[in-house]
């Protein structure tokens, strides 16, 4: 595979390539690594959650936390790949590519049994963020390895087989978690996790990378500088990329604002489906399992029918139906609305992130793909805990619904900001960059 040596910037101005037939899911699964990766990723998806929910089980039960306690679980978790997301990048596009995911699921499988010894609510929310320290390194880098392994018109299939596993776990996670927790206890958890992980580095060391690409150009004086001005021009070389994209900066906005409204919403549904429907557990166990059977239902949908369909063509569907989806929750406060809500958010969902994927990797040259995917990463992240801060106090000064119905003009503003600002006028779109 060629490497572009051309600027950052100046891919965006490349004239556009044909693609060919986009690759199914099968004929992705075909190509020996990304097999690997995904097996890898079933493996370790699978153990992480186990051990979230045996973490939750334990701060809920057992050391009686409060509200703020459990939710501080997932912020422990999320703020390390938020902060470190962007300099992640910048040695995840340096460092060899396999010992970097080996090494990282190795040192996550340690971390996990730490576990085992702790007894206070700070020892879990120091060891989740030690996890998520090593796994600001580990996503970037598997990105980078799909981009390598597959071709670009397979990309849109490999980032919907990935998805399927997060979503497919959400679906089945919570029976089997709880099925081990109450019948081995949460140590058999945290077990299964950090055998996850040795698993999923045994996998990923049994197949072979192909070559990285050459780095991208050092402007002038770079290679003089100190350590730390190395990584920081590193870190503006990915940035100046993606501010200069119309296409990849208003992808990463979308996706960015979509997990806002998720993290929003998570939190909220419970409390709406108490308040404003007055029904049981039982509904909103429902509810919310609608959301990951939405999003697994759309991640199929798109890869059969929209194979076609251009990826922000799907980023703008995709935010529209997330609108939609909280219109219908806050102008309706029934249990059947609710349940066609989550499902319309969840299945939207799927219009956002795949679609997004696949342009950040179609786009971006080979020797930035770590530095834009974890800014992709960090972004998404921050989204997410600022959905989980700011839900309880909109809801506690304007109540749910209008929560809801705040999220969903917020997206609207963002599509038409899109329309006007954030996409190339009179140009021709972005090639994808790194092609023979």
């Amino acid at each position: 595979m060629a490497t572009s040596q051309a600027p950052p910037q100046a891919a965006t101005q490349a004239p556009p390539q044909s693609m060919p037939e986009p690759l199914s899911m099968g004929a992705v699964l075909r190509i020996s690594l990304m097999r690997r990766l995904w097996i890898a990723q079933i493996v370790s998806v699978f153990g992480d959650f186990l051990a979230l929910f045996a973490v939750i089980s334990v701060l809920t039960f057992r050391l009686r936390a409060t509200p703020d306690q459990v939710t501080g679980v997932q912020i422990s978790y999320l703020l390390p790949i938020a902060i470190l997301g962007v300099i992640a990048g910048v040695f995840v596009d340096r460092w060899p590519l396999k010992p970097t995911l080996v090494a990282s699921d190795s040192i996550r499988a340690g971390l996990v049994l730490l576990l085992l010894m702790a007894n206070r609510t700070w020892h879990y929310y120091a060891i989740l963020a030690a996890i998520s320290v090593v796994s600001s390194f580990f996503a970037p880098a598997q990105g980078v390895a799909i981009r390598a392994a597959v071709p670009l018109h397979g990309l849109r299939s490999a980032n919907a087989l990935m998805q399927q596993v997060m979503f497919g776990i959400r679906i089945i996670g919570p029976a089997a978690a709880a099925f081990m927790v109450a019948s081995f206890g949460p140590i058999s958890c945290y077990l299964a996790d950090s055998a996850s992980f040795v698993a999923s580095a045994m996998l990923i060391a049994s197949v072979a990378f192909g070559a990285r690409p050459a780095a991208a150009p050092k402007p002038d004086g770079a290679s003089s500088s100190s350590a730390l001005g190395r990584i920081w021009t590193d870190m503006k070389q990915g940035i100046d990329f993606i501010v200069h994209h119309a296409a990849l900066l208003f992808t990463i906005l979308a996706m960015a604002s979509g997990m806002f409204v998720i993290g929003c919403f998570g939190p909220l549904i419970a409390i709406y489906v108490r308040d404003n429907l007055h029904a049981s557990t039982k509904t909103f166990g429902i509810a919310s399992g609608l959301i990951g059977i939405g999003m697994f239902c759309g991640v199929n949908l798109l890869n059969t029918v929209g194979k076609h369909i251009k990826n922000a063509v799907l980023v703008y569907t995709g935010l529209s139906g997330i609108a939609c989806g909280l219109v219908i929750l806050a102008g309706f406060p029934h249990i059947w609305s609710t349940f066609v809500g989550n499902f319309l958010i969840g299945f939207a969902v799927a219009g956002i992130i795949i679609p997004a994927q696949t342009m950040i990797q179609q786009e971006t040259p080979p020797a930035l793909m770590g530095r834009v995917g974890s800014t992709l990463m960090s972004a998404i992240f921050t989204a997410q805990i600022s959905g989980l801060v700011l839900s309880g106090i909109l809801a506690g000064a304007i109540g749910v619904r209008r929560v809801f119905a705040v999220c969903a003009v917020f997206l609207v503003v963002l599509i038409v900001a899109g329309r006007l600002w954030m996409e190339p006028k009179g140009a021709p779109a972005a090639a994808p960059t790194g092609t023979t």
